[in-house]
């Protein structure tokens, strides 16, 4: 596998006029972001994580974090791998080597949940990634201001 980079989630937006959520991924030390297209429910979990907002029930997520937390196998990092077709790939890396295939979205959801590190091939930046040189920074802020005045039920269908 390629090159890994570490990334942060910048946050979730809705993409005009599709009205088709977007998860906005940055990479740590560069100016290169992926914009992964997501549904409505993932985009509702991967917001409610960022936002630290605890449903009154839990979410598939939230079980799926209490799982790994009761079965003792910590998630030691997520990969996002690759683009095919169109459609994004993501790996769930596990103590003890055991990998498992996952949707992105899954993945982010779940990563944020946990604290895990979220890493991308180079690969992926090569085949989806979109500069924003520093120059462009504003417009970055101006979308994270954007993401300090959603609200999860906003993706709501």
């Amino acid at each position: 596998m390629s090159d890994l980079r570490p990334v942060e989630v910048v946050g979730v937006r809705v993409e005009m006029p599709s009205n088709q959520p977007i998860i906005l991924v940055r990479e740590v030390d560069g100016v290169r972001y992926l914009p992964i297209w997501v549904g409505a429910v993932e985009a509702t979990a991967i917001a409610f994580a960022q936002q630290g907002v605890t449903p009154a029930r839990p979410l598939t997520h939230d079980l799926m974090k209490t799982l790994i937390e009761e079965v003792a196998l910590p998630l030691e990092a997520i990969h996002l791998t690759s683009l095919k077709d169109g459609i994004f790939y993501a790996e769930l890396h596990f103590t003890g080597g055991k990998v498992i295939s996952a949707r992105p979205s899954d993945a982010l959801a779940l990563g944020l949940r946990t604290g895990t590190s979220i890493l991308a091939t180079e690969e992926l930046f090569n085949a989806a990634g979109i500069e924003i040189p520093d120059q462009a920074e504003d417009e970055v802020e101006k979308f994270k201001e954007f993401l300090d005045h959603i609200n999860p039920e906003d993706f709501a269908g």
